[in-house]
């Protein structure tokens, strides 16, 4: 066994169920997530995993109402997880294949921002949207502006210092 630590990157959403389990088998079933780890408790019941999304980890988490009820809230609130594939319109078909009719799955559009996504709610009632980027073009609405943000620091909208209000520009990414 190595003395080396392992380093976490980027951004791993912890995501609460009160099923971990099943949650678990939905999401590596339906999304084709890969399961890296679980922890079980004495009953055999995942607790905590840890799944892969592509090269991203996902964490799936068992809790209860009273977890929620302790912290003064009905529940988790206000998340959207983002999925980037490469084929948009497969993993649309794997879904699809999955889950029949028993959840609500937009079909996959292009969208004005060079993506082209569907969205569909899991097991747990989280959303996740699968995206795939189509093109480096972004067709802002009328009077938008693209600042990013190696041109914020001088004060200048758009690139190269310009504004951009035609609604030509480019995707920006994190980091």
């Amino acid at each position: 066994m190595s003395d080396e630590v392992p380093r976490y990157l980027g951004l791993a959403p912890y995501l609460y169920y009160t099923d971990a389990t099943e949650a678990v088998e939905w999401l590596t079933r339906v999304f084709g997530f890969r399961e890296k780890v679980r922890y079980v408790d004495a009953a055999g019941e995942v607790f905590q995993a840890t799944l892969l999304a592509g090269d991203a980890e996902v964490q799936v988490t068992a809790v209860d109402s009273t977890y929620w009820e302790a912290k003064g809230v009905d529940g988790p609130v206000g998340q959207l997880n983002v999925v980037y594939v490469d084929d948009v319109d497969a993993q649309y078909e794997r879904v699809r294949e999955a889950v029949g009719e028993s959840v609500e799955l937009t079909t996959p559009q292009d969208q004005p921002y060079g993506a082209r996504l569907f969205t569909v709610q899991d097991v747990g009632g989280n959303s996740w949207t699968f995206w795939q980027r189509i093109s480096d073009t972004v067709d802002l609405p009328v009077g938008w502006q693209e600042i990013r943000a190696d041109d914020a620091s001088d004060g200048q909208a758009g690139t190269n210092g310009a504004a951009s209000e035609s609604g030509a520009g480019s995707d920006s990414d994190l980091g």
